[in-house]
């Protein structure tokens, strides 16, 4: 199975291009998200893609929208993807595309913490917080928090990195009613979602929630929800406090480049074909996990 870089659509007026997808015009009020198979480390877009991935990602929140129904509304309009392209287009979306509403993005990244690991760890060793949240001293690598944590961080042109900012920031860009819906819905969502893929043997260590408002003020959840790419997936048989686990996300390509020599600016290593093959496959194995299914090639 190859892998997709490029989504080529004519047909449509492209809108926008992201790290992993391009978003194309579809009339005034909806919007045609397409995942490709880049992917993205260190804020740095890799020349090799992962085959495959853009249809996971796709399947992995398809599933959650579903299985998270209730805490708020998402974006999606429930129109084909492939009617709304050319024929000749349709291997393009088919599997890895949603037609959704067009919605006025909140540029504020909603995470949250259930686990300390990453940038979080790092935050925490040198000021014993995380995002300026005070934490309990003594606390390992890895170890569950006390309590899942909102860290948000102001979004970031592609390329560079996001920056995190406190909850006050929060409301002072978009005020106390919306900056509150955002922090509870977003660890309601992490609590649903944490508690579900427990059960299928999955830590969800952190995670991150995008969300929009439509033209009735409405806030919606959109874009990926606790994919591989936005989550840290831990094989919870796996799991010891003190080390950093095995992840079925984008940590293993990650961590195979903090092996290179590379100061992680542009343009990004030449990935082997053994560690763009294992990253598929931890891609695929979240998804089979999950929601007990698979991708067709």
């Amino acid at each position: 199975m190859a892998g997709l870089s490029q989504i080529n659509i004519t047909s449509l007026p492209k809108v926008y291009s992201g790290k992993v997808r391009d978003t194309f015009a579809v009339g005034d009020d909806k919007l045609l998200i397409v995942a490709s198979d880049r992917i993205s480390a260190f804020d740095v877009i890799l020349g090799d893609p992962i085959p495959g991935k853009g249809k996971v990602l796709t399947a992995i929140t398809d599933f959650w929208f579903k299985e998270l129904e209730g805490v708020l509304p998402n974006h999606l309009t429930g129109i084909d993807p492939e009617s709304v392209v050319t024929p000749e287009e349709i291997p393009l979306v088919r599997g890895r595309a949603v037609v959704a509403m067009k919605l006025k993005p909140i540029l504020v990244e909603c995470v949250a913490r259930g686990y300390l690991i990453g940038g979080g760890w790092k935050d925490y060793c040198q000021t014993g917080s995380v995002c300026g949240i005070k934490l309990p001293a003594g606390l390992k690598m890895g170890q569950k928090l006390p309590e899942p944590i909102f860290t948000p961080a102001a979004k970031a042109e592609v390329g560079t990195h996001d920056e995190n900012v406190s909850f006050e920031r929060v409301v002072e860009l978009y005020g106390e009613e919306i900056a509150t819906t955002l922090k509870n819905a977003t660890l309601e969502l992490y609590r649903r979602a944490s508690e579900y893929a427990a059960t299928k043997g999955i830590i969800i260590a952190d995670t991150k929630f995008e969300f929009g408002i439509d033209t009735n003020g409405q806030i919606r959840l959109m874009d990926e929800v606790c994919t591989p790419d936005s989550s840290r997936f831990w094989p919870a048989d796996q799991y010891t406090v003190g080390v950093s686990p095995p992840s079925f996300d984008k940590q293993f390509i990650r961590d195979w480049l903090e092996t290179q020599p590379w100061n992680k600016t542009p343009p990004a290593p030449k990935v082997p074909e053994d560690v763009i093959e294992k990253t598929s496959q931890k891609y695929r194995e979240a998804l089979r996990r999950l929601a007990d299914t698979d991708i067709e090639p």
